[in-house]
C-alpha cells in the first residue's frame, strides 16, 4: 500500500473541491486496508490511555461530509478500540428548544471533551454555515435580535458566524483541546449508489429518509458553502483534512493515520512520574498489601 502523509490532505491553500479526488487508488485490497487500520487502532487507544494520566490535552475530532459520507461508520471501526470511558461521541441534529434558547455554539461548547479525552462531533458547528445558509429560514427559530425575515440574513451575517466560529476553535486550541477537522469527499454518483443500496438491501432500509433526496437536489450549494467554510476556516491551530470517501474502508485509514500522524507531534504526552515519596516507599507498599 502507497504510504499516506497527512500534508496530503491538509488544507494549507484554498482548494476547489471538483479538482480534488473523492477515490484514491492505493493499490491494496480490503483485508491490506483492514490490517494497516487495526494497527493504527490500537496505537491510538494506546495514546489515549496515555494521555489520560498527563491530563492536560483533549481531542476534538470534527467529521463533516454529504449524506451516505461514511461518517457513523467511520467512527465505529476507527475508535472501536478506545477505552469507551476516552471518547464521546456527539451527534448533532435538528437543535431541540433547549439549545434554541442558547446561541448557536452553546450545545457544541457543552459537548467539548474533557482533559485526557477524545470528543468526536458527527456533524459539527459548521452546520451553522451549511444547512442554514441552503435553508436560511430554519435560522429565524434562533429568534435572533434584528433578524425577522430571511430578508434580513445578509453575507455579513454569514461573515460574522464564520468569524465566530474561527474564534470558538482559537479559543479552545488555547485552552489545550488539539482540534482536527475532516471533510469526507463524496462524489454525487457514490451517494447515488449508496441511497439506492438502502433501498434495496432490507437491512438498510432504516437508513433511508426521502429527506435525503431532497437534500441531494442542493448538491451544488453544499458544495459550494462547504468549499467556502473549509477555505475560511483552515487554521494551523484547527486544521482542515479532505479525505476521498468513495472508499469507505480507504477513508477510514487515512483519517485514523492522520489522527495518529499529527498526535505523535506532541511529543509532551507522557505518562506522569510518580511522585518520589510514593516510589522511594514501593517497598513498604508491598510488604504491607502481601501481609493484609
Amino acid at each position: 500500500m502507497k504510504s499516506i502523509d497527512p500534508k496530503d490532505f491538509k488544507v494549507v491553500d484554498k482548494v476547489k473541491l471538483k479538482k480534488l479526488p473523492t477515490l484514491l487508488n492505493v493499490d491494496a485490497d480490503d483485508d491490506e486496508k483492514e490490517e494497516k487500520l487495526d494497527k493504527v487502532q490500537a496505537k491510538l487507544s494506546n495514546l489515549q490511555d496515555i494521555m489520560y494520566a498527563h491530563n492536560k490535552y483533549s481531542v476534538l475530532i470534527c467529521l463533516q461530509g454529504m449524506d451516505t459520507s461514511g461518517k457513523d461508520s467511520l467512527i465505529r471501526e476507527v475508535f472501536k478500540e478506545f477505552n469507551p470511558r476516552g471518547v464521546v461521541v456527539h451527534s448533532f441534529k435538528t437543535p431541540n428548544s433547549t439549545e434554541l434558547e442558547h446561541d448557536y455554539l452553546w450545545r457544541h461548547y457543552i459537548a467539548l471533551p474533557e482533559k485526557g479525552k477524545f470528543a468526536i462531533f458527527n456533524r459539527t458547528h459548521y452546520e451553522n454555515v451549511l444547512v442554514t445558509r441552503v435553508h436560511p429560514e430554519f435560522i429565524l427559530a434562533e429568534n435572533l435580535p434584528d433578524i425577522n425575515s430571511v430578508d434580513d440574513i445578509t453575507p455579513k451575517f454569514w461573515e460574522k458566524r464564520i468569524d465566530q466560529i474561527n474564534n470558538f476553535e482559537k479559543h479552545i486550541a488555547q485552552n489545550g483541546t488539539i482540534v482536527m477537522k475532516f471533510f469526507l469527499h463524496l462524489s454525487k454518483d457514490e451517494q447515488k449508489s449508496r441511497l439506492l443500496r438502502r433501498l434495496e438491501e432490507g437491512k438498510h432500509n432504516w437508513k433511508f429518509s426521502p429527506g435525503d433526496l431532497r437534500e441531494r437536489e442542493h448538491w451544488d450549494e453544499y458544495q459550494e458553502y462547504y468549499e467556502e467554510a473549509i477555505n475560511q476556516t483552515s487554521k494551523e491551530h484547527a486544521p482542515w483534512y479532505i479525505v476521498p470517501a468513495d472508499d469507505k474502508d480507504m477513508a477510514r485509514y487515512i483519517v485514523a493515520k492522520i489522527i495518529w500522524e499529527e498526535m505523535k507531534q506532541y511529543t509532551d504526552i507522557q505518562v506522569p512520574a510518580l511522585d518520589k515519596e510514593i516510589l522511594d516507599n514501593f517497598d513498604t507498599y508491598k510488604k504491607t498489601l502481601e501481609n493484609s
